[in-house]
């Protein structure tokens, strides 16, 4: 595999001048030759006018967080970060690689859950290029790859995971965020590895079942959130019923034999359970009449 290599670069601002300073000397050669009419000084300054155009050919600028990759004849010289205006061999190729943090929102991906269940996902990924030679030399387009591959990261991370585990102790897509998106991360970063990217983040942007089951999977959720509901409730009322039967007891209010006491925890829970108010009933008479 290809490493970035560093090298220290000249800066481009003497030579710069240096080049000035011989493109001038040319042309004072031309304008001297051509007033003597002397071919030969003619000639030796267009020959400075041409090397000093091919010198400054190796002047190039290094933004920050940005890196350039240079080749010669297709042999991998080193790398150059050092911000500014640079001065390298002129018949270096200098491929510009940005180093900066990037992110993009993988496609909306239809795939089965872990359940077999078909759901729609997309995810945001948080990268960026930490090796240029590796991103430049070791992948063909290392944006394209980025791309392709955490789509695909995406997809295989959604299969091993359910929808919803449904009041379980599995980890799902819905209700375990953290550890999911520290999968999917671990999951693009290992496929992104040889290409010199590194991951910073990756986490689900949307999670929703596919259209063909979205109305019968929201009735389950629903019908699960109601027994849920129903359980809380039912846990609620047997220890008011249980507390109110003990505080008449402590108090000695009224003594109640077995019949009538489950008479009362009969009324007590209709009105403590029941979805709906619950109707007064005036008894005339006595509890076995």
């Amino acid at each position: 595999m290809v490493k970035d290599k560093m090298i220290v670069s000249t800066s481009g601002y003497g030579m710069l001048g240096l080049c000035l300073l011989i493109v001038l000397g040319g042309v004072g050669m031309v304008i001297g030759g051509a007033m003597a009419d002397m071919p030969l000084p003619i000639v030796g300054g267009f020959l400075l006018i041409l090397a000093g155009m091919l010198l400054m050919a190796g002047l190039f600028i290094v933004n920050p967080n940005e890196a350039r990759v240079l080749q010669l004849f297709g042999n991998y010289t080193g790398t150059v970060r050092e911000p500014g205006l640079r001065w390298a061999n002129p018949f270096f190729s200098k491929v510009k690689v940005s180093l900066r943090v990037r992110n993009f929102e993988t496609n909306k991906i239809k795939v089965n859950d872990n359940h077999g269940n078909p759901v729609e996902i997309a995810a945001v990924v948080v990268w960026q290029v930490v090796d240029s030679a590796e991103a430049i030399f070791e992948v063909d387009d290392f944006n394209n790859y980025v791309h392709v591959q955490s789509e695909s990261a995406v997809r295989s991370m959604a299969t091993n995971y359910p929808y919803d585990a449904h009041g379980g102790t599995e980890i799902s897509l819905s209700g375990n965020t953290a550890e999911v998106s520290t999968r999917l991360q671990d999951e693009i970063q290992e496929r992104l590895e040889k290409a010199g990217v590194r991951v910073i983040e990756g986490r689900i942007s949307h999670l929703a079942y596919a259209q063909e089951i979205a109305a019968a999977m929201l009735q389950r959720q629903q019908a699960a959130a109601v027994v849920a509901a129903r359980q809380q409730i039912v846990e609620g009322a047997v220890g008011m019923v249980d507390m109110a039967l003990a505080k008449l007891a402590e108090r000695g209010i009224v003594r109640l034999d077995e019949e009538r006491k489950a008479a009362m925890v009969s009324n007590l829970l209709v009105v403590l359970c029941s979805d709906r108010h619950a109707q007064p009933v005036i008894n005339t008479g006595t509890l076995y009449n």
